[in-house]
């Protein structure tokens, strides 16, 4: 009888389904549709996700296991740094690897066991790549250029500059003042932008960034696929680089701390030659975990599993509140 782990980094909850626990494997359809069974639930045990994170053996060299991020309307994603890291924490219990390569759908990823944050918060620092700025990687059109690098883009708003990086999720990236950042923009324009539109045609992830001190933002996401979320891995990550980018005059090698309505996390921000190194390290958090039969998991049939949470979100929130406090 398969196990579903309940996971969360910085708030973004997922499930980790491991497709090896089960026979016949289920496709990658009937997990979207277990992933929409699962957000549209009455149960807040399983309401709360934000998608369903499948894991694979891999055939790939130095790679302990796939990753493949199915999101909470079933569409599928390019990437999940935050799902990254706890996908990264289950393969290291599994194959008793503390640093190892991940499959996802772009690139094989080194992640590695990191310093734990606090008692009961254990960390993992996750590869973020490729990286990526042409139109062709979002698809964007109809903004006046092949690239988008801090600059206005009055088709959409007045009064903002904006920058657009895939890491290979896609992400449109601007900075502001806290009014704005807190005022209801961003719940017109997130939308907009991942439903029927000219510049955006597959939908973009939207993160709102304000700059709180040297290498400290404060990262909101609109997430494509999800809607607003407690946090975004590849968005921060992306985010991060827009601001040495944009707003310390290119100056690399930085660890940027990015604080989040679900946490907060560190990116380490480095070049080499033309290339970018981009590290998200940050909690990888067990909620709890979930037994349910084959069918009755497939059926929707939820209420004949066992599921037995974990103290660790009791930690992790203890760590947050010790962040408000410093």
């Amino acid at each position: 009888m398969p196990t579903l782990r309940k996971v969360h980094g910085s708030e973004n909850r997922f499930f980790i389904l491991d497709r090896t626990q089960f026979d016949p494997e289920p496709t990658l359809n009937q997990i979207s549709r277990l992933a929409v069974q699962l957000k549209q639930s009455d149960d807040d045990r399983f309401n709360d996700i934000d998608g369903i994170l499948v894991v694979d053996h891999s055939d790939h060299p130095g790679c302990a296991g796939k990753m493949t991020v199915v999101n909470a309307d079933g569409s599928i994603a390019s990437m999940c740094g935050n799902g990254l890291r706890t996908v990264a924490r289950y393969l290291a219990e599994q194959s008793g690897q503390t640093k190892f390569l991940v499959e996802t759908q772009d690139a094989d990823l080194h992640v590695e066991q990191a310093e734990t944050l606090a008692p009961e918060v254990p960390a993992f620092g996750v590869e973020i790549a490729p990286v990526r700025f042409n139109a062709a990687d979002f698809p964007f059109a109809e903004l006046d250029g092949d690239t988008v690098l801090n600059r206005p883009l009055p088709q959409l708003v007045p009064d903002l500059d904006f920058t657009a990086i895939a890491v290979p999720n896609p992400h449109l990236i601007s900075f502001m003042d806290h009014e704005t950042l807190t005022g209801d923009l961003q719940a017109q324009l997130g939308p907009y932008l991942n439903g029927q539109n000219p510049y955006f045609p597959d939908g973009v992830n939207l993160n709102f960034a304000e700059i709180l001190g040297p290498d400290e933002l404060f990262v909101k996401t609109y997430e494509r696929g999800v809607g607003f979320t407690n946090a975004c891995g590849t968005g921060m990550t992306a985010t991060s680089l827009a601001y040495v980018l944009n707003h310390d005059q290119g100056d690399f090698d930085h660890v940027v701390t990015v604080y989040n309505p679900g946490g907060m996390v560190k990116v380490h921000v480095a070049r080499t030659g033309q290339d970018y190194a981009l590290r998200l390290i940050a909690n990888a958090t067990i909620l709890g975990n979930w037994t349910i039969g084959d069918n009755a998991l497939l059926n929707g049939q939820f209420d004949q599993g066992d599921y037995q949470p974990t103290t660790e979100e009791i930690a992790y929130q203890n760590w947050v509140k010790s962040l408000q406090t410093n």
